[in-house]
């Protein structure tokens, strides 16, 4: 089998790495893969943009790829899985309706809150003043996350309402339309992941994100 990888992070080292290791994988190719994916035995990196669907679907169907695995947010919200689905080529990674789980924080929010799962207490926001506005009615610690894709460096943990109120300047001056305001909970945070068809669900071992740019859990969020 040849298997195509979209990326260009860690992640996609990771997945092309852990690919090679199967028996029944001859070859990985990265799209556009990094320096570390150009080292594996086996893998080889294409300069083509995660977002040329079209080229993406192109490459797929001359190479034979059995199997197209997407690590990136950006092509997943984008459509990239309901895209190559419609010419027939299989391909691992959720389609735009259920990437909106990552995309959108506002959507996923409700989703929880829909479906009763326990989620922190929350408010959106369109517009900066009524944002500010909330604040004043708050105390911290408390979070500001942007609603979009933002590359993990879109939610500020704010120790201070004015940490919180510059977060959400900040948030709306760089053109993010949506805004979501929500309780602050501490402890261990564990991420658990499973893989599902639609019908059968498999839970894969979970992890710790430590997304913190400085020793000890402090600074900014890194992606």
């Amino acid at each position: 089998m040849k298997i195509l990888v979209i990326g260009n992070g860690g992640r996609e080292y990771a997945l092309a790495w852990k690919l090679l290791q199967s028996q029944s994988i001859q070859q990985v190719i990265c799209v556009p893969g990094n320096g570390g994916t150009a080292t594996l035995r086996g893998c080889q990196n294409r300069l083509l943009n995660v977002q040329d669907f079209d080229g993406i679907a192109e490459f797929a169907l001359v190479n034979d790829i059995s199997l197209v695995v997407v690590g990136p947010e950006l092509p997943l919200s984008l459509g990239i899985t309901d895209y190559l689905q419609s010419k027939h080529i299989p391909v691992f990674g959720p389609t735009q309706e259920g990437a909106q789980i990552e995309s959108s924080k506002s959507w996923a929010k409700d989703l929880m809150q829909s479906a009763g799962v326990p989620t922190p207490s929350f408010a959106v926001f369109t517009k900066p003043e009524p944002a500010l506005a909330y604040l004043k009615t708050q105390v911290a610690p408390i979070v500001v996350k942007a609603d979009g894709l933002a590359a993990g460096k879109g939610v500020t943990v704010a120790a201070t309402i004015d940490e919180a109120e510059t977060a959400v300047q900040s948030l709306f001056q760089n053109g993010f339309e949506t805004v979501v305001i929500e309780e602050c909970v501490t402890g261990q945070e564990v991420s658990v992941l499973a893989v599902t068809d639609g019908l059968t669900v498999r839970p894969l071992l979970p992890a710790q994100d430590h997304k913190r740019i400085g020793e000890g859990d402090t600074g900014p969020n890194t992606g």
